[in-house]
């Protein structure tokens, strides 16, 4: 009993550290922002008093919160979309073996493998409507010369086209695991039953991919809810065209200093992040349970 009783605490004593560093690390400092949230913190001054759901209600109330929300929402509809129409489309032209199949790979999973706020950067010199590549290209070939990124009707156009360049790799990568998991015997059996490439594609290989597809929505919806490298590298975080719900948090935290208010705008994006992820994984697991059955 004595060493069943030693080794219970050696293992409690191995696990102490880990614990300790999770609740200093991440439990209180999320359990002391909910406090924050119903203060009127500033970032500059240790006074603050208690108003309640007041910063809540005003998230709701302002304005330039329902442009970012709607900035936002467009943003991820349309970044999503492409990035998983470009993505599979490449998977699938890239599904069969070749000799340059690792090559190929490589070089077009780069843009992912670079920090997004480098990246902004690079890119923000490519669009310069003055000196930028892009524009060098466009007038050798005899075409005009935009300005991608301080004309209004494009500049929403050039970050979305950046976040594409960037992350169409990853929606490649996942479904091009997604297309090579399928067992090889159910084409074949498609084949023998003389079925048309186009009925294969829609009774075969998408409902087998749509899980793996799904993950790869869920995880660069998440992430493209939270944009801000880009908006910062690219607009700015106050441009009124581009301003997303990130870049409006780190305005109103940093500039207005307003920690309080900042706060709650941080726990809004919260809840959407977790209800998107609701949804997803409620037809993850519909999925999973029709291809079970």
């Amino acid at each position: 009993m004595r060493g069943d009783w030693d080794r219970g605490w050696l293992r409690y004593g191995f696990i102490a550290p880990a614990l300790v560093l999770l609740v200093a690390m991440n439990i209180f400092p999320l359990l002391y922002s909910i406090v924050l949230s119903f203060t009127n913190a500033d970032l500059v001054g240790s006074n603050s008093s208690w108003v309640g759901v007041l910063n809540y209600k005003f998230v709701f109330k302002f304005a330039k919160y329902g442009q970012a929300l709607r900035t936002t929402a467009l943003f991820v509809f349309l970044a999503v979309a492409c990035e998983l129409l470009l993505g599979f489309g490449l998977a699938y032209a890239l599904r069969d073996r070749f000799a340059l199949k690792p090559l190929v790979l490589t070089v077009l999973l780069v843009p992912m493998m670079l920090p997004q706020a480098v990246m902004g950067l690079f890119w923000k010199l490519i669009l310069n409507g003055n000196y930028g590549a892009l524009n060098q290209f466009l007038g050798l070939l005899g075409f005009s010369q935009p300005q991608w990124i301080t004309d209004p009707d494009l500049k929403f156009l050039s970050v979305l086209m950046v976040d594409v360049w960037m992350w169409t790799p990853f929606m490649m990568l996942i479904s091009l695991a997604a297309l090579q998991a399928i067992p090889p015997h159910i084409y074949e059996a498609a084949a023998i039953d003389r079925a048309s490439p186009w009925r294969t594609f829609r009774r075969i290989t998408l409902p087998m991919c749509a899980p793996l597809l799904g993950l790869a929505v869920l995880l660069r919806a998440t992430d493209a809810l939270k944009q801000f490298d880009l908006i910062m590298a690219l607009t700015g975080p106050n441009d009124r065209v581009t301003q997303t719900l990130s870049a409006l948090l780190y305005q109103t935290v940093f500039r207005d200093g307003k920690v309080g208010l900042g706060t709650a705008y941080s726990y809004v994006i919260l809840v959407l992040v977790i209800a998107l992820a609701s949804v997803f994984l409620r037809y993850m697991g519909r999925l999973q349970r029709e291809s079970d059955s």
